[in-house]
């Protein structure tokens, strides 16, 4: 690449977010990591540094995203570091609290919505304030949804709401970024090997009440599709796209 991108991802200290970081990096991309868990961010550094002498290339800034104000100083600090942001990997979620739903507390319920909706909103708004106001204007903003944005397993009504809700932020966002060149599009994962997965392949619940052993792809495979879609120009975009385990059982009845 001969010009400098610049991309920020949230949720980027593990599993599909470090993937992504990693990718990109590899491209030729300064990243912004944002995530939680600071020392985390700081061994994606550490490894970029170390193994490919990246380090420079990389800012980290620990974020909770479910507040406004921590995710606004996240994209003063982008800007401040590298000048701009050229793409937002608005990938920070969490999964669903154990149990039925009927047992939940309002807090559980609120947990999840505040991180997997709030939190993209609130990243999502930042990034048009910053594309909107930059020179060159635009850039590119790639949501994380979810297989479960079309189709719910059992027993994880908070997590496919809020995942539902992401499809109707980027169709929304998506329109509303082309008066200022910003492309918004969605990637839709289906059992990518990261902690938040690993357990379908120990066994999961079916639509039919069967437990049953789901296959997983290596994550490194969703960091290639992101920056697949990152590598396009402005005035190409991929709305939606679904990188999923060829042989999960997602496309079928059961």
């Amino acid at each position: 690449m001969t010009d400098k991108k610049v991309a920020v991802i949230t949720g980027a200290g593990s599993g599909v977010g470090k993937a992504v970081a990693q990718a990109l990096l590899a491209a030729g991309f300064h990243v912004v990591l944002a995530g939680r868990r600071a020392e985390l961010l700081e061994q994606v550094k550490t490894e970029a540094q170390t193994q490919h002498g990246l380090g420079e290339r990389v800012h980290c800034v620990p974020t909770d995203v479910s507040d406004p104000e921590a995710v606004a100083a996240l994209f003063a600090s982008a800007v401040a570091t590298f000048g701009r942001v050229d793409l937002l990997f608005n990938n920070a979620g969490r999964g669903n609290p154990p149990g039925s739903f009927v047992d939940w507390t309002p807090d559980q319920w609120r947990e999840v919505v505040d991180v997997n909706l709030n939190g993209m909103f609130y990243c999502l708004q930042q990034a048009f304030k910053v594309m909107q106001g930059q020179s060159p204007q635009g850039g590119r903003i790639i949501n994380n949804g979810s297989i479960s944005a079309h189709a719910p397993r059992p027993n994880s009504i908070a997590y496919t709401a809020t995942k539902h809700a992401v499809m109707g932020l980027t169709k929304t966002a998506a329109l509303d970024g082309r008066p200022y060149n910003i492309a918004v599009g969605q990637i839709d994962i289906g059992n990518a090997m990261t902690d938040l997965a690993s357990r379908m392949a120990k066994g999961v619940p079916q639509a039919n009440g069967d437990i049953a052993v789901e296959p997983m792809i290596d994550v490194a495979v969703v960091g290639q599709s992101v920056l697949y879609m990152a590598s396009l120009p402005l005035e190409a975009n991929v709305l939606f796209h679904t990188v999923m385990a060829t042989k999960m059982p997602f496309v079928g009845r059961g």
